[in-house]
């Protein structure tokens, strides 16, 4: 089973402080660059995997979306995410991605945000989600980048000169990745670039964008804590289709 991190009551409180929690979609650094990718959404079947808050489900429906699935493993985020929807087109479940099981044929677009690294069994995930995508349907996700994860260590060393360096030496080594984000032993799944695009493939996606996230000198203008996104890439944003 996917781990249940989000309902830890500490883990949870420091994630609805984050900005991302509290501003939703408009919160979030990367939310343009999805956005920028994102189909005309009128009429559109969507399930968003990880939906957490339900912010991307709600934005889906005003967008004109017929249908809107959120699904979430978090009985807290779950929660809150039906608390604060109205919109009869949405309705959310939850599901553990790691035995997700989806209708056939029955989205037109497939959606998770940072959601897909916590995943050990991510070959599988991408063939329920195959089968459930329509002809020409697509599938949208973001994930923290693989250079992001790769350390063993995960902060800033000390270089000879003392200046401070980030370990990326363990990039080649894929496996989980135990943090102290927010809680102590969250557990991630390091895949690297390779290995992601390749599982994509073999599941038969067709790859149509991928971008390594970095801020623009506009965004460092009015956010300069972003400058370190200039050293390396924090978000992976992959656009794929049937």
């Amino acid at each position: 089973m996917t781990q249940n991190i989000y309902d830890d009551p500490g883990f949870f409180e420091g994630y609805s402080r984050l900005q991302r929690s509290i501003n939703g979609l408009a919160g979030a650094a990367e939310w343009p660059a999805i956005r920028a990718l994102m189909p005309d959404m009128k009429g559109l079947d969507v399930v968003d995997l990880g939906c957490g808050f339900g912010w991307f489900c709600r934005w889906t429906a005003e967008q004109g979306a017929a249908s809107v699935l959120g699904l979430d493993v978090s009985e807290k985020m779950l929660e809150r995410a039906r608390t604060e929807t109205a919109d009869a087109r949405v309705r959310y479940d939850r599901a553990d991605l790691e035995r997700l099981e989806l209708p056939k044929a029955s989205f037109d677009l497939v959606y998770s945000s940072l959601a897909f690294h916590y995943i050990e069994d991510f070959a599988g995930l991408l063939a329920t989600i195959r089968q459930a995508l329509k002809p020409d349907g697509r599938l949208i996700f973001s994930i923290e980048h693989p250079i992001y994860m790769a350390p063993r260590r995960p902060e800033w060393l000390d270089d000879a000169e003392g200046g401070k360096i980030w370990p990326l030496n363990a990039y080649q080594i894929e496996g989980p990745r135990v943090t102290n984000w927010l809680a102590e032993g969250v557990i991630k799944q390091h895949r690297t670039m390779g290995t992601t695009l390749n599982h994509l493939i073999k599941s038969g996606f067709i790859i149509a964008h991928v971008e390594e996230w970095s801020p623009s000198d506009d965004d460092l203008a009015a956010h300069p804590d972003w400058a370190i996104e200039r050293e390396r890439p924090m978000f992976l944003l992959i656009s794929t289709r049937t």
